[in-house]
């Protein structure tokens, strides 16, 4: 343990980094729970569609959006989205269309 302690107490000078993995472990039981159900997914190709939804949910979850909220929006701003910016509907990047009202008044204001 003496050779891990850099390792082990990396989340003291970062408040960003949590202490536990809890989150991590929450998210996997998810998969966990699913592997009944995803075992009559269909075939590949819809297998991996639902991988695909599942880990913009999830990251959408773990970014703090409500994840119906996300793929809403999302799939009605999808259409007329300038392709060169499809980054800014990642989990990770978007904002809520009330945010990015807000931010349009400050902006003009």
């Amino acid at each position: 343990m003496v050779n891990q302690w850099p390792h082990l107490t990396r989340f003291v000078g970062n408040p960003k980094l949590p202490i536990d993995n809890n989150l991590s472990e929450r998210m996997l039981r998810v998969v966990a729970r699913g592997r009944a159900t995803y075992l009559f997914v269909g075939n590949d190709k819809c297998g991996q569609n639902l991988a695909m939804l599942m880990s913009l949910v999830h990251t959408a979850y773990a970014c703090g959006h409500n994840p119906e909220d996300y793929m809403a929006d999302v799939l009605q701003r999808m259409l007329d989205h300038p392709v060169n910016r499809l980054s800014e509907l990642l989990p990770q990047n978007w904002r809520p269309p009330s945010a990015q009202a807000g931010e349009a008044a400050e902006a003009t204001g």
